[in-house]
């Protein structure tokens, strides 16, 4: 087959990530070609084989210039390749996508429904205009299918889990002593990690209240994903800016953590499970199915003494962080690997 994935941003983000996996994964058998509106690190993380195609008119941003461009270039590249799947992520380019290719053609992978139906809603109407102008709409959690649902958008739509590569398994020439020497953190210290955009729904405010709270503590708490350095901020907490891999990290971890007032299926809590980590995470999106309560970390509500009590019970208790990691690990190899999320994919593309 010939697929075409076309996202707006480059930046390692969630919905990146699965572009990533899923070209990466597809490259050997099948003819790909990446679209999307930026320069930024996706393009690097993809294969070889994979081709690369910017159209800078891409942006998140309503622009109706730019917006006109970019459907004719989308078009354009439409006549010249003629792939037999258009596969769009993300809502921006959900819209113009479906506005320009044949439906039969379209897999559109909603990366978050909440984005729109909760922060975005004035482009809920959109959505449910063109719903039908694909051949599958794609819910990434059980939740965002449910939403979706709720808003009367049903007959086309299936739940995809997102999977990645088992990175645990994959051996690194990566060591503890050099990651914690990179990142200035003795050796004995317990990391807390969070990897995300630095953006206000992820919440670096909260992050810094409950690091804050907890510096009596000797934990040391990571952000890594931010492209800019803010200032002030605790003592216990140390910023590492956008990096290439990020999830190798968690190797060298704790306990990860994500606040966030929306989410989809994150990407990072994912990876946390692949490297068995215990989770604390906000009870957004579908969070809640991957890490469950009391049984491999705790999905709460976004309150600085509730993140601090339950990391601090983790962290001090080995049996129940064993208990966890364990967890973690299971729910990753049941349900969240690379190969099984080719797979459901695979059966879509073929409707």
């Amino acid at each position: 087959m010939k697929i075409l994935h076309i996202i707006t941003r480059s930046e390692l983000g969630g919905a990146q990530s699965v572009v990533i996996n899923l070209a990466n994964s597809m490259c050997v058998d099948h003819e790909i070609f990446v679209v999307a509106g930026e320069e930024g690190p996706m393009w690097d993380a993809l294969d070889g084989r994979i081709s690369k195609i910017k159209v800078t008119e891409i942006v998140r941003e309503v622009s109706v210039v730019k917006d006109f461009i970019a459907l004719f270039k989308l078009k354009k590249i439409y006549l010249s390749i003629k792939p037999d799947v258009i596969h769009l992520h993300s809502s921006k380019i959900g819209i113009l996508g479906r506005l320009v290719f044949p439906p039969k053609k379209i897999v559109y992978t909603i990366h978050g429904f909440d984005s729109i139906r909760l922060k975005y809603r004035k482009f809920l109407p959109i959505e449910k205009a063109l719903k039908k102008r694909c051949k599958a709409i794609v819910g990434v959690s059980e939740y965002d299918v449910k939403n979706l649902m709720n808003e009367n958008i049903k007959d086309n739509v299936y739940l995809v889990p997102n999977g990645i590569k088992d990175f645990a398994s994959i051996d690194t020439d990566l060591n503890p002593e050099n990651i914690l020497a990179k990142i200035k953190i003795e050796t004995g210290k317990k990391i807390i990690l969070s990897i995300s955009r630095l953006a206000l729904p992820k919440r670096f405010d909260l992050f810094c209240k409950i690091a804050d709270e907890l510096s009596d503590f000797d934990y040391q708490f990571i952000w890594i994903g931010n492209k800019e350095k803010i200032s002030p901020i605790p003592q216990n907490v140390m910023m590492l800016g956008e990096k290439k891999d990020a999830h190798q990290y968690y190797r060298y971890s704790d306990l990860a953590l994500l606040i966030s007032d929306y989410e989809g299926l994150p990407m990072s809590l994912i990876e946390a499970l692949c490297y068995s980590k215990p989770i604390i995470a906000s009870n957004v999106g579908g969070i809640s199915e991957i890490v469950l309560n009391n049984q491999n970390g705790y999905v709460l509500n976004n309150d600085e003494d509730f993140f601090a009590e339950k990391i601090n019970y983790i962290l001090e208790n080995d049996e129940i962080s064993l208990k966890f990691s364990k967890k973690s690990s299971d729910i990753f190899q049941e349900n969240l690997t690379v190969e099984k999320m080719v797979d459901n994919y695979t059966h879509i593309y073929k409707l």
